[in-house]
């Protein structure tokens, strides 16, 4: 573990360390879907339906910041399934430090690589998305993954300030890549046609789409893990 992540980690983790409450909050706040992704996912619902003359250039940002939101999502998955496995520092006992609520994480997470954080790669995506469109709720927005998404999953141990850190910058840098206009002038309108020809199935889609993306595919998660107990009932004890 590096100096900064060393020190980050033990300033977090001893600003609540007196108070139950505060860990407890941190908690919630980093289980509940609402404050990880809802209201990010609800605000790029309203830049979909706003009524102005720019309205296929905003639905064109919204599609593009969706297929960056999922790349970000998968080259974070394949980047700790190829990089060297970097144990959970909730799990890592050179760490040294006690992390709050680490009784009620489970063993789960053993199987994951800590790096990158998957969270802040998704969530930083759809920010940067929004902060394309409209400038201060964007702002807003990255703020909220910040606090609401990154911080708390450092401060319970999850992961290490360079993981979320490393997520943030593919969440952002896919975002900027897939909305640059040579790729989303190509990607978008095969998306916004598809929708404006068939909105009852687009719609009934993209409603699917964006509960997973709320979830964080924590369904395909759980499968997962259950493959792997099946396969090597004894990787998590």
């Amino acid at each position: 573990m590096n100096a900064f992540d060393r020190d980050v980690l033990t300033w977090l983790v001893h600003i609540g360390s007196s108070s139950s409450l505060f860990a407890h909050s941190v908690g919630a706040i980093a289980r509940f879907y609402f404050t990880k992704g809802v209201v990010p996912l609800a605000i790029l619902c309203a830049i979909w339906f706003q009524p102005e003359d720019s309205q296929p250039l905003r639905r064109e940002t919204v599609v593009a910041t969706l297929c960056a939101a999922l790349a970000a999502f998968v080259l974070g998955r394949l980047l700790a399934l190829t990089l060297p496995f970097r144990l959970r520092p909730l799990y890592e006992p050179s760490v040294h430090l006690s992390f709050p609520l680490s009784d009620q994480t489970g063993n789960e997470m053993r199987l994951w690589s800590s790096f990158p954080s998957d969270h802040a790669a998704l969530w930083m995506a759809i920010a940067v998305g929004i902060f394309l469109v409209w400038r201060w709720i964007g702002v807003l927005a990255i703020v909220h993954c910040v606090v609401f998404v990154c911080l708390p999953r450092v401060y319970l141990g999850l992961h290490y300030p360079t993981d979320v850190i490393g997520g943030a910058a593919i969440g952002a840098f896919c975002t900027w890549l897939f909305t640059r206009p040579p790729i989303r002038t190509r990607l978008a309108p095969l998306f916004l046609r598809f929708m404006e020809h068939r909105p009852a199935v687009g719609y009934m889609l993209a409603f699917l789409f964006f509960f997973e993306l709320a979830t964080m595919f924590e369904e395909p998660r759980l499968l997962a893990v259950s493959v792997i107990k099946y396969l090597h009932p004894g990787l998590l004890h």
